[in-house]
């Protein structure tokens, strides 16, 4: 077994296609199929079982798949460990798409003058796929919405968002949930934590829902509402680094809806020099925090 075959088997696991594997390791279907099919032969299990044209992981494959993450994380610590702790290697951070837009491009500025020896990639998910991917073991660390009590996982502050509601310029003030019961909400796919966020705003007022739009973008959000089709939940923040902010009226939450926590959060007993040179950079630099919601007009 080499780490190269896991590092296959890692990738078809997670793609669950072999092609889209090969896409992303840069490499031909063929080679991929043969190496994995030599590991199945080595350990004497099948990793893998076809399911509607989809490759699922069988119970012996989830089992190796946990392990794999573990290996390439020691791997990577040894690698520190022998370079006297340097950071260094392939460093993988998940990050909530408002954070990565608002308060993380200095501290990555930052990180990479500090340590160009990390290959330091980023990648942008709602909360629920980061979470996925750090028990998979396809990210390092992850920026997540929260406070969260999940086993095997390890984290601390990053920052504090203030949570707003938006509407259209001609909307009444907002109060609760009741005042736009009916009415359409945009907001990103199911696995959002602001979105979760919001569903709760509305069942505590026994309040319905109108139209979910699931939208990928804030801007996108920012934009339906301004054409007055209906509202939309986002950090102040985000808000405030928008063009076109203006054009909507911003409405203030009530606790426990009005602020949101941002976790740092890793697997329990995978803290390696990279990620401990990030968190180091995290407690001492300042956040950018969109100066531009400070003028933000709120009604009340």
């Amino acid at each position: 077994m080499e780490f190269s075959q896991l590092r296959i088997f890692q990738a078809v696991a997670q793609e669950g296609s072999i092609t889209r594997a090969a896409e992303r390791l840069h490499r031909v279907p063929s080679n991929l199929s043969t190496r994995l099919k030599q590991l199945e032969e080595q350990m004497g299990v099948e990793l893998f079982v076809r399911e509607r044209q989809r490759l699922q992981l069988s119970p012996a494959g989830q089992v190796l798949l946990d392990y794999t993450a573990r290996l390439f994380a020691l791997h990577d610590e040894a690698l520190s460990a022998v370079q006297g702790g340097v950071p260094s290697g392939k460093f993988t951070l998940g990050t909530m798409y408002s954070t990565a837009a608002i308060h993380l491009p200095g501290l990555l500025a930052h990180y990479h003058r500090t340590y160009p020896a990390v290959n330091l990639h980023v990648q942008s998910a709602p909360s629920g796929e980061l979470l996925e991917g750090l028990l998979t073991g396809r990210l390092d660390a992850a920026l997540v919405d929260g406070p969260l009590e999940l086993a095997g996982l390890d984290g601390v502050e990053f920052c504090e968002e203030s949570l707003v509601l938006i509407s259209d310029l001609d909307h009444p003030p907002i109060g609760r949930a009741r005042d736009v019961q009916g009415r359409a909400v945009f907001t990103f796919r199911q696995g959002c934590s602001y979105r979760t966020r919001l569903e709760a705003w509305y069942a505590s007022d026994r309040a319905t829902m109108g139209r979910v739009m699931e939208i990928e973008s804030y801007q996108g959000m920012l934009a339906c509402v301004v054409a007055g089709s209906g509202v939309a939940l986002m950090p102040a923040s985000m808000l405030g680094s928008l063009p076109g902010r203006e054009n909507v009226s911003i409405h203030p939450l009530q606790q426990p809806f009005a602020s949101a926590t941002t976790w740092l959060m890793w697997r329990k007993g995978m803290m390696g020099a990279n990620l401990n040179a990030w968190i180091e950079l995290q407690q001492t630099a300042p956040l950018s925090n969109g100066a531009a919601s400070s003028q933000l007009k709120v009604e009340h």
